[in-house]
């Protein structure tokens, strides 16, 4: 099967709001679609409506070739969940949690303990098996809430905003888990607000805002969209600041700032960094720094969207 999900024209109303208004997406088998978008855009009803928790009021989706309306339960059966908030019981230990799914998914009690000791020692929760999920930190409880959804051994997982709250070593720890699934052929639909992390993780990634689709593409693909890098000078001496900026000023395609002593602008001539370098030059101009750099995904994020959603 060459695509995993496919929805088309998924609309969701809610009294007065429309949080979806006709979104299509489609997620190859076996690769990682970040989904993104402001606050409100969208993202979490979409992935409840493929998840079967919500009914669209119009348009239609498939999982794994089943349609999320008429075929639920088959759906049901192929896919993992993971909110943006651990959802293990606290009170029981990290074993016992895992055991729990698994018994509630029809598994024998054999089955479920074997599965149990393979994903505690796959998330590196060995030594905390027996402990209360309670006194886990954010990153074993985030760690432990992967787990659980995978005790049935879904071949697709949502992830909505998995490293919501997280450390940036806790982050890189479910990156890292998120890359091994995919290599075992997991399929991964990824909401995210962190656009390093749609960077690092996704395939292909879909911007949404206002219920809406309005990008798609790789995020090379969506680098490429906004038509300019950046140039970034510092001088080496701090009073040819204006001088070196003017210099900027005679490559760039835009507004050129200067703030803490940097100069930057936008460039879309692919000559610009020669013929900076040259006026520098001519002009006896020393710099400490000089970087020509792509879009970061955050910039294209901005430019995309409004910044707000309903």
């Amino acid at each position: 099967m060459t695509h995993a999900i496919v929805a088309e024209g998924l609309v969701k109303r809610f009294g007065a709001t429309t949080a979806l208004a006709g979104v299509d997406l489609a997620v190859r088998t076996g690769t990682v679609l970040g989904l993104l978008g402001p606050n409100g855009a969208g993202k979490t009803t979409a992935v409840r409506v493929l998840a079967t928790l919500l009914r669209p009021d119009e348009g239609h989706a498939t999982v794994g070739g089943y349609d999320v309306v008429g075929q639920a339960h088959q759906v049901r059966g192929l896919i993992g969940l993971t909110g943006q908030y651990a959802s293990v019981d606290e009170t029981l230990t990290g074993a016992e949690n895992l055991i729990l799914i698994g018994r509630l998914l029809g598994m024998t009690r054999r089955d479920t303990k074997a599965r149990a000791r393979e994903l505690l020692e796959r998330f590196r929760l060995s030594d905390s098996a027996d402990r209360a999920a309670g006194k886990y930190s954010g990153g074993m409880r985030r760690r432990l809430d992967l787990a659980a959804s995978l005790v049935g051994n879904p071949r697709l997982l949502y992830l909505d905003e998995p490293t919501t709250g997280l450390d940036p070593r806790s982050r890189n720890e479910v990156w890292e888990i998120v890359r091994g699934l995919v290599a075992d052929g997991v399929t991964v639909l990824l909401t995210t607000q962190y656009l390093d992390e749609a960077d690092q993780l996704a395939d292909e990634i879909v911007v949404i805002d206002h219920g809406r689709v309005i990008a798609t593409g790789t995020a090379d693909q969506l680098k490429a969209r906004t038509g300019a890098q950046t140039v970034t000078v510092r001088p080496t001496v701090d009073d040819e600041l204006e001088k070196v900026a003017a210099a900027v000023e005679s490559v760039a395609a835009g507004p050129v700032t200067r703030k803490a002593g940097l100069v930057t602008g936008p460039v879309t001539d692919p000559g610009a960094l020669a013929h900076l370098v040259r006026r520098l030059d001519d002009e006896n101009l020393l710099v400490a720094e000089l970087s020509l750099r792509s879009p970061s995904l955050d910039e294209v994020f901005m430019s995309l969207t409004s910044g707000g959603g309903r």
